[in-house]
């Protein structure tokens, strides 16, 4: 039944459209063609103006809605850099949109189409040719120039004392690596994957694995203030590390390790604060379509302070106990047990001769 009412409403709409048309040709014929033209031209000069009003409007008001929707200060400072190239690409593209436009409707209000004024043809210019290919060439490269410096602040070098942690994507979800006591990651090799004690395929001949943490569950542990760099790569398929209160972000791709590194900058129970929402967290997003459960594909942030970290990690087991036998703590000696009868011998010999 209700597709019946949407094609009956289709085809009505369809009839009043061409009667509206048959309409305006009656008026030309009953009120001439010429003044029936103009004011044509002037209803939609006049039109065009509301529309570019209402439109800037409607663009200020969504702003306004969903100001408060938007990310928190970022939480690092390369992302405090993007932030500001963001503002200043908002900011001149923005006020170019609103110049461009408001002249685009003002000349179609002032320049109608009237008996008195014909068309000037403006077939070439040599010094209007260069300014308009000029001055957005050079603000395109200022544009270019600020992305480059932040892409390459965060692909670059990190510092000799940052802490180095893998993140690893597989359908889905995140695993992380930390390096234990001897601050080193131990090796990898694909071959050596199982699910069942293995997942990251660490090389248990390397005596770096022994120590090293790995969790299952997504946490990314960090300390403020402190460098952390992320060897990031992938089990299967291409995934993207994303880090929206960052502002950073990375592809995962099978066979190949990218990096970048970061210093965040707020803790995550100050900004808890900072947001007011006492259930706060830094997301990790896969931001490459991954497959079916891509969206169920996060993992979390947690940004401690240094005493805080440390008491984490103090509490975290090498992934190699339980799951590599050659690391497993020896077990104690067993003592023999005495014998019971030698012992109630000797008791009764102390009796007597007391």
């Amino acid at each position: 039944m209700s597709v019946f009412i949407i094609i009956t409403l289709i085809v009505l709409v369809f009839i009043i459209i061409y009667q509206i048309g048959k309409a305006s040709e009656y008026a030309l014929i009953l009120r001439g063609e010429e003044k029936v033209r103009a004011q044509t031209n002037r209803a939609i000069a006049i039109l065009l103006l509301v529309m570019f009003v209402l439109g800037m409007w409607g663009i200020w008001e969504c702003n306004e809605m969903f100001k408060g929707q938007m990310l928190p200060v970022a939480a690092c400072k390369t992302g405090e850099n993007y932030d500001m190239m963001f503002n200043v690409t908002t900011l001149v593209t923005g006020i170019v949109f609103f110049l461009t436009q408001f002249i685009l409707f003002w000349f179609c209000f002032k320049f109608q189409s009237n008996d008195k004024r014909t068309a000037f043809y403006f077939p070439h210019n040599n010094k209007l040719e260069i300014i308009w290919t000029t001055i957005p060439a050079i603000a395109m490269a200022i544009l270019v120039a600020i992305g480059l410096r932040n892409w390459f602040d965060v692909t670059s070098v990190a510092p000799a004392e940052a802490t180095v942690v893998e993140i690893v994507g597989k359908q889905f979800n995140w695993i992380i690596r930390y390096p234990g006591k001897d601050n080193e990651l131990g090796k990898r090799d694909f071959r050596k994957i199982n699910d069942a004690n293995n997942i990251l395929g660490l090389d248990w001949n390397d005596p770096h694995n022994n120590d090293d943490v790995v969790l299952q569950n997504g946490e990314l542990h960090c300390v403020v203030g402190k460098p952390v760099k992320l060897l990031i790569n992938s089990r299967d398929v291409i995934h993207d590390v994303g880090l929206p209160h960052f502002r950073l972000k990375m592809d995962a791709v099978p066979g190949i390790t990218t990096t970048l590194w970061f210093i965040p900058s707020i803790t995550t129970d100050s900004m808890k604060i900072i947001t007011k929402n006492p259930n706060f967290v830094y997301e990790i997003a896969c931001d490459q379509l991954c497959g079916k459960g891509h969206y169920s594909m996060r993992g979390t942030v947690i940004v401690h302070t240094q005493a805080d970290y440390d008491k984490w990690m103090a509490t975290q087991q090498a992934y190699a106990i339980g799951n590599n036998p050659a690391a497993a703590p020896a077990a104690p000696a067993v003592q023999p047990a005495a014998d019971s009868s030698h012992a109630k011998v000797d008791s009764a010999k102390i009796v007597k001769a007391n």
